[in-house]
């Protein structure tokens, strides 16, 4: 098939509709069976992908071309951070309501109503989070020579050093903070880690703990108030089975319908807002790892994420003949190596299918066109072979427990 535009050939992948690779036409294509319904209806579907292809591409035109630093304040956190101090106000309300139901002229029937108000609150209540399950702590004392190297990348970056280092079995990463305290957590993936060069794993640590420094309002407590607690009170506001019935039945569903639907659009509003800060943010944590471990580790490390379902099967395949490590490591490579001419179209093809109102990151083709457009950097911390046998020889244990893990988890 030829370009109407530009009389390219066209390409594709992964049986996507075909689109030109050089003037992109056809690429902003809707496929709803690409992608995941995001409010149910296929006109709206469209409506919102044609919308976000707008916004995603005027905003990576806008930090190509401008200024690529954190924003401490912005539109996004203003609102997010009231939208969080009412909702916290309106928790605080109906617990202080609900207490003095309960205790008014003690015992009368208010105590009924109280009781629900009550645990309304509770329902709605901050959550601050905790480390998961799934995570294997490492301590100092266990993997020295990779919170060495954690250490290297916060200093050169100026990102503040976690307080807990974990491993898990994904093919991923991430940061956040938990508890009261507000600690601050690392987790890689060991499958990812196994899966990437010396300098892309320095470009992966840069990249997370760059979360910490690049104004992502995803991580502050407040704001993850805003994020969700909307959508509990808008589940929780869900018609159900109200014990009456007749006309009554009818008008409280109703009621509890329109309600639900009001907050829940209210919560898409506040997430879908919140979420092009973030996209902004995750740009940054790009741009942190490009001087941490060198753009060109940045974007191959950026590029391992477009072929992470390849990646993921035959990692699982190696786990399920008792392989790890090393066996982990020399898979990946042959994935990557039979995956590399797909890359540029893989990218392309990224936009099309990650592009949304409601995506935390921005579609992995253009965070790697992005880091190719700005200024190069150099490497800042380098990783060695030898530094990094030690630190596989440090995580081998909780990787064979991750990989017996994965060994016997359903495909």
């Amino acid at each position: 098939m030829i370009c109407p535009r530009c009389f390219t050939a066209t390409t594709t992948a992964r049986n996507a509709a075909p689109w030109c690779p050089a003037c992109e036409w056809n690429l902003d294509h809707f496929e709803p069976a690409r992608r995941r319904p995001e409010l149910g209806w296929h006109w709206a579907d469209r409506a919102t992908h044609r919308v976000a292809w707008r916004l995603t591409a005027g905003q990576f035109a806008r930090l190509a071309d401008g200024s690529l630093r954190r924003r401490s304040l912005t539109a996004a956190r203003v609102l997010t951070l009231t939208v969080a101090v009412l909702l916290l106000l309106f928790v605080a309300l109906i617990a202080g309501l609900g207490c003095w139901l309960i205790l008014y002229d003690f015992p009368r029937f208010t105590i009924l109503p109280g009781v629900a108000l009550l645990g309304l609150a509770v329902a709605l209540r901050p959550r601050f989070g905790g480390v998961s399950e799934e995570a294997h702590l490492l301590d100092r004392g266990e993997a020295p020579e990779l919170w060495a190297l954690v250490d290297r990348v916060a200093a050169h970056t100026g990102a503040p050093v976690p307080h807990l280092v974990g491993l898990d079995y994904s093919l991923g990463a991430y940061t956040t903070a938990v508890g009261l305290r507000r600690q601050r957590v690392l987790c890689v993936g060991a499958a990812l880690w196994s899966a990437l060069d010396l300098q892309e794993r320095v470009a992966l640590i840069g990249h997370e703990l760059g979360h910490f420094v690049n104004g992502d309002l995803r991580r502050g407590p407040l704001e993850q108030v805003a994020l969700t607690t909307l959508g509990r009170l808008a589940e929780l506001t869900r018609p159900g089975q109200s014990g009456l019935h007749g006309f009554v039945d009818l008008v409280v569903g109703i009621v509890q319908w329109l309600l639900s639907r009001l907050l829940f659009g209210i919560h898409l509003l506040v997430v879908w807002i919140g979420q092009r800060d973030a996209q902004r943010a995750e740009y940054l944590a790009d741009e942190i790892a490009a001087r941490a471990a060198g753009s060109a580790a940045a974007i191959r490390m950026l590029d391992v994420l477009l072929i992470d379902d390849a990646l993921e099967t035959v990692i699982r395949r190696e786990a399920r003949a008792k392989g790890s490590g090393a066996a982990w490591r020399s898979a990946a490579e042959i994935a990557r190596a039979n995956l590399a001419a797909a890359v540029p179209s893989l990218r392309q093809l990224s936009r099309r299918d990650e592009t949304s109102l409601f995506a935390t990151h921005p579609p992995t083709g253009l965070r790697a066109r992005m880091l190719e457009t700005r200024p190069e950097h150099a490497a800042g911390v380098v990783l060695t072979e030898q530094q990094a046998e030690r630190i596989d020889r440090e995580i081998a244990g909780p990787v064979e427990r991750i990989r017996r893990d994965l060994a016997s988890a359903d495909w």
